[in-house]
This record gives structure tokens, sequence and C-alpha cells, in this order.
């Protein structure tokens, strides 16, 4: 069964694969990978200069030195997996490399590698981080898995910024089998430049104007004028020199002397201010792009998504009129979306963009952030596909988003004004990770509940002082409603419910730099002893039944003789094969959905039907004019067949505005095919496969690349899935422990 895979952003997003890293000592003077073909140490032991993470090594995993079925030389790495290893835990050999004589530098790591044994795959991986531990970079492979028996090279490539301290590097290995690892290097492949960071300053109403103008006709060539030179083009450079050059004009005949100069180059064919085109060279081909979607470069590379130049006989076609708009008062221009072509290429024939310099962009630097609201606006522009729902006036956020960014003060500045940017399209995928990602939480859960902001669950011995239902009166010295006005600005969501949880995770979110939070409470047990607590904070724990907002029953569970409980966000495929025959035989069945499901979630509704079954409607877009105005869109879905054993039981659906994208697209068949009553509140209304892409500086933004419609045609967008059965929690439940939400669920399976 194929489906739609479904990822979504951080914080909030199923993230990477986790990489444990334990920092082990670096040998002095070390440069380079330590031990690469692994022809030192003694067979069976663990490579010297590598090593086995603890946690990884107590599940049972294995690194050793041997000598058979290696690349080259005498010796090489082998990892041995482990069947039923604890959740979330994979074979990890690694090592630290220091980052001195790397940073700024583009850089190649390289192994050989092949693997051997049923359900397994490894992937390389390599990560870059700062003195501080902030993470600066991670390619883990995770869309790219190695499962080929026979011996192949793997690349990772990365710019390495200048504050890179040292590189983590490793194998993977997930299932029973085997990897084999060989021939490990990283190399400097070219160097990195980096200009002096232009400081902030106001835009004047003329470098309004000129920025304006600039990103409309950037926007124009770089997505809908098909030359090869423009498609050669480095468009991240290039709009940062073209902010740099557009700038300054003092009057609109410098601009278009300045947009000339610029775009003639990689568009001979675009006419600025010309009331009759130039006549345009004909060929024997037609040259036009096709974009279902568009094909952006980001961490997701095997997406959905593509951007294709077309090449197809000229006879007997007529080529598309020219595009035509104004780019500001007085400046209109001419932009070709197909183009003739012979033998040699594009007509007229010009050179090709010369292969510039590399260059470690920064966010401090001005013309860098205005050339990143070029870059991101555009997108958004030409490809985002829910501004009729959403209704927002993204013509009025450009000047907005540039003056902003010309003003920021430094990286972080700049993120905020990138997330605003992203929270005006009401997209619950979108969102906005910087450089510097570090994400601490305390022991302790708070949530949204009846309107205040409550401690919901508390880590076993770890924050004695607090209880759940205490309400949270201050954040680090900062009034609840606050701090909450001072983010919710900034949180991109298509339902109020989405949001909320959102906020609810931001403000659990610790100060990075003193690794703790301070909350003002009021006791629910003693509601005039307000208290003050500072706790520790830590990494997020992914899945762990104690960070939960509810306290949920293990992920199995037998409620009442015959009702069974099943976390659907917890269970993992095997699990879900050894319950098979339990729900079989069930009188009752609850389905928790809160949160973002693992394949069981359609793998559950198969054993529902007995017929098949289908998702929702996916449309992408194929825009074929710039500004989405000959935009039309191609429906597609996939089929659920319909499984033994037939699960006769009593069914319901615990959901709430957790569930997002993969959740409310099996949700989605709940609701349409009536498989069973829904309980609890309306999911996050956002659902298709995420678009992220890279900005200078080190920014990715998140966003949805398509738009989904429900079974009968109807919006999904904003609305989510309604609960038949709506229920919530009260402040009272929470103190009391209770998870409410399952509670009804409970009564709606008994009373059915």
């Amino acid at each position: 069964m194929a489906y739609v895979p479904i990822i979504r952003p951080a914080p909030t997003i199923r993230p990477l694969v986790v990489i444990s890293l334990t920092f082990a000592a670096w040998a002095f003077g070390q440069t380079g990978v330590a031990n690469p073909g692994f022809e030192a140490g003694e067979k069976g032991s663990v490579p010297p200069g590598w090593f086995v993470p603890a946690a990884v090594a107590n599940a049972g995993f294995t690194a050793t030195v041997v000598t058979e079925g290696c690349r080259t030389g005498a010796q090489c790495a082998l990892i041995t997996g482990v069947s039923n290893p604890p959740p979330n835990m994979f074979g990890n050999l690694m090592q630290n490399v220091p980052a001195a004589g790397y940073t700024l530098h583009r850089v190649r790591l390289r192994s050989a590698i092949r693997v051997e044994g049923p359900n397994t795959h490894a992937q390389m991986w390599l990560r870059l981080d700062r003195a501080d531990n902030s993470m600066v970079f991670l390619d883990n492979m995770q869309a790219r898995p190695i499962t080929s028996s026979s011996w192949n090279t793997y690349d990772i490539v990365v710019n390495v910024p200048a504050d890179v301290a040292r590189m983590a590097l490793g194998v993977m290995l997930f299932g029973p089998g085997k990897a084999w690892v060989d021939d490990c290097s990283i190399d400097n492949l070219a160097e990195i430049h980096k200009d002096p960071n232009e400081p902030p300053h106001p835009l004047t109403s003329r470098e309004l104007t000129n920025l304006t103008a600039f990103t409309k006709l950037y926007g124009y060539v770089r997505f809908f004028h098909p030359s090869d030179q423009a498609a050669a083009t480095d468009w991240e450079t290039f709009a940062i020199d073209g902010v740099r050059k557009v700038a300054p004009a003092a009057s609109n005949d410098e601009l278009i002397a300045r947009l000339q100069e610029l775009f003639r180059p990689i568009a001979p064919l675009v006419q600025i201010n010309v009331s009759r085109p130039a006549p345009m060279p004909t060929g024997p081909e037609m040259v036009r792009y096709e974009h279902h979607g568009v094909k952006l470069a980001g961490p997701i590379p095997n997406n959905v998504y593509t951007s294709d130049r077309k090449r197809s006989p000229a006879a007997g076609q007529t080529i598309p009129q020219p595009f035509e708009a104004d780019l500001v008062p007085g400046i209109h221009v001419s932009v070709p979306v197909a183009v003739y072509a012979n033998a040699e290429g594009t007509l007229p024939h010009a050179p090709l963009p010369v292969s510039g310099a590399l260059y470690d962009r920064s966010a401090e630097d001005r013309a860098t952030r205005i050339g990143d609201i070029v870059i991101a606006w555009n997108v958004f522009q030409h490809f985002y596909p829910y501004f009729d729902v959403v209704k927002t006036d993204w013509s009025a956020e450009l000047p907005k988003d540039l003056r902003a960014a010309s003003e920021d003060k430094s990286a972080a500045d700049f993120q905020l004004t990138l997330r605003r940017l992203v929270a005006a399209l009401k997209d619950g995928h979108g969102n906005v990770m910087g450089p510097r990602v570090r994400y601490l939480q305390p022991p302790i859960t708070m949530d949204w509940i009846e309107g205040h902001f409550v401690v919901t669950r508390v880590q076993k011995g770890k924050a004695d002082a607090v209880a759940p239902g205490d309400l949270v009166l201050k954040i680090d010295g900062t009034a609840i409603e606050q701090a909450a006005d001072k983010i919710r600005p900034l949180i991109s969501g298509a339902t109020k419910h989405w949001i909320d949880y959102r906020l609810a995770s931001e403000l659990s979110t610790c100060d990075p730099d003193t690794k703790q939070i301070t909350l003002e409470l009021e006791p629910y047990s003693s509601p005039t002893n307000i208290t003050t607590v500072t706790l520790p904070c830590g990494n997020p724990q992914n899945k762990n039944p104690e960070t939960y907002t509810e306290p949920r029953p293990d992920k199995i569970t037998e409620l009442e003789a015959g009702i069974i409980y099943v976390d659907l966000d917890r269970v993992t495929e095997q699990d879900w094969t050894a319950l098979v025959p339990r729900l079989e035989k069930a009188k009752g069945i609850i389905f928790d959905m809160r949160g973002y499901p693992g394949q069981p979630g359609i793998q559950a509704l198969a054993h529902l039907t007995d017929s098949t079954i289908r998702s929702a409607k996916w449309n992408i877009a194929s825009a074929a004019l710039p500004d989405r105005l000959d935009s039309p869109f191609n429906e597609s879905g996939w089929d659920v067949q319909p499984q033994t054993p037939y699960f006769t039981a009593r069914r319901v659906f615990l959901t709430d505005g957790r569930a997002i994208s993969y959740a409310e697209t099996v949700m989605g068949i709940v609701e349409h095919y009536k498989l069973g009553e829904i309980v609890g509140g309306p999911t996050a209304g956002t659902n298709g496969n995420v678009n992220p892409f890279t900005l200078p500086g080190g920014f990715t933004i998140t966003w949805t690349g398509m738009k989904v419609l429900k079974h009968d045609g109807s919006q999904h967008h904003g609305i989510g899935i309604v609960p038949t059965v709506p229920a919530s929690r009260t402040r009272k439940g929470v103190a009391e422990g209770k998870d409410e939400i399952l509670l009804r669920g409970l009564e709606v399976v008994k009373a059915q």
C-alpha cells in the first residue's frame, strides 16, 4: 500500500532520527578521520578511534574489526544488529573530529558501505556542532537509506561555517542484519569566502521601491523563464548580489538600468518598459517549465514535487504570449514563459553563468537577510496552494518584511521576521528553523485547559514542588498572558486548536543558555499559596509516556474485559503484527490518534473494512504562469485494501488539535467511511506533503506544498476532522490524574 508521507515542522515535527552523541576525547592533534580504513585494532574489538555509544551497546548492537568481506586492505568494521531493539534504538559506530582545517570549506564525508539481512538498512550521518554543543547541520541519509549488499561509496557534502567546532560522524544500522564499513574519509572540496557584514539600517522609500521591483522580477525569471542561462544561475547568490546592486538606484531610470544589467545575461528576452517586444529567435524545439508543485533545495531531496524544463518539438505549437506585469508603478516587464531552442541550447545563445566562489552567508548581514525575503516571498507567491482559503493579502506582506529584514540587528531577530512571514500563511506545517537549534524542556508538561495554562504532567521524582492541576501564572518572570501574546503572532496555524498546541509547546521550551525555567504557580490544592519554582531542563524525550500532556496507559492495554486501548502514536509495526490476533477477538477497541502515529495508523483501517477504501484528495498545482494566474491542480490519491481478519469490535478514535498531516489522513478516512466514533477535539486542519527549503544564513522553512480536500471535495484546511463526540479536559480532572478524553471514549465504546 502506497501512502503520502507527511513530515511536520520542528519543534512539533516528527524529527529526523535522533543521533545519540557521546563526546569522546579527541586524540591530541587529530586531523581528519581517525583510523579511516579500520586497519588499526585487533579483530573482534571496537575499532580504535571509533566508539559505540553506551546506550547502543547496552541494547545489544556491536561494532567490531573484521578481516573478511572487506572492500580494501586487510580490515574493515562490522556493525551487527538486534532483532527486537528497544524503541528508537539503532546501531551506531561513530567518532568526533575537530573542525580545525575544515571550517570555511565545502567538505565531503565519504564511506564505503554494504548491508545484508532482512528488514535491515544503514545510514551514514554527519553532524556539525558549535563549541556550546548547539547543532549547525545534520544529514543522516534518512531519505536515502543504504540497502545494497554490494560495496558502494556514499557521500554527504556540506559547507562548514566558521563557527563550527567539531564534526561528529558515523554509520547507523537499523534492523537485525549487518553492515560493513570501510574507507571513510573527509575531504575539503573548495574554499568558502565570507563577506563583511553590512550593518542594519532602515529602508528609504526609494530603496523599498527598488527592492520590490527586484523581488518580483526575480520570481518571474527564476521560476518561469526557461533559458539555459537562468536554469544554471546560483539563485541564492543572485538574490543577495541583486539586493546590493539594485537598492542604491536613485530613480526609476537608474533602477531599470540596474535590473537590465542584472537580468540580461541570464534572460536576454526579458523586456523592461519596452512597448513592443523584440523578435524572438525561432528554433526546432520549444522549452518551458513544467511545475508539479515546486522543487526546491531542502532537506528532503526525494519528495513529490518537481520543476522540470520540458523540451518539445516546436512544429505545430504556438508559443505562449510573454507574461506581463507592473513591477512597481511606472515599470512594466515582459517575461517569456517559453523560448525556442536548437541543438546548442535555448535561443538566443549566450554564455552560461560562470560558477562563482562559495560563500558562508550570515543573517548578521543586511543584504543576506533581505535576499532571504526575496527568495521566500516568491516561493509562496507563486506556489502556496491555500491563499484562496486563508485570504492573506500576500502582496502587503512584502514591504513589511523587507523593512523588518533591513533593520533586524541579529540572526535571532531575523528568525522572528521570517516566522511572522510564515505565520501569515496560516499553515500548520509552517515553521522556521534557525541555525541554532536547541530545544530544552522541563520535567513537566503544560497545556491550555479551560482557557488557562496548567501543569498537566510531572515526571516522577523530578519536580516534587509541582503537581498536575497547578495554574501557571508567570514564566521566567513574565505573566503568562504577556508571554503568550508575544509568541502567538509567530505561530503559523490553520486552526486555533493547532496554534494553542504550538503555543503550549513553545511556552514550555526552556532558555538554552540557562538550561532552566522558573514558574510562578497557583497550586490546585491551595489556591492562595502562590509558589515559585525553578526547574532544570534537558533534551526532549520523543514519545516518552511521561511527557504526554495526559497520563496515557501502556501503549497496548486491556482497559476492561474485552476492551483494548491501542496508542497508535507509540505502537511499532512489530507491536501491531503481534496485536492483530487480540484485536480480532476484542469487544471494543479504542485507538488513540492524539499525536503523530506511524504506519500502523493506516494498517489499522485495513481491518475495519470489507471493501476498498480511499484516501482524501491530494491536489498538486501545475503553475504555468506567475502569480498563480494559471495554476490548475492535478488530483491523486491512494487505496487501502481490506485485510483479514476483519475487526468486529466496537471502536472509537481519540483525537484533538495535535493531530496533523498523516494523523489527519487517517482520521479523514475514519470520518468519511464512518469507521468508528471520533471522540475529543477538532484536528489541526493541515494536511499535505511538506516542501521545506533552505535559505542563506542557515534557515530552513517548512510549508505545505499541496492542497488536500476531503473525500467529498470540501475544504479540509482550517477545518480538520470534527469529532462526532466532543470531549475536553478540565483542571479538576487533570489534578485528579484523569485522561478525560480516554474516559469519554471508554463510555462511548461501552454504550454502543
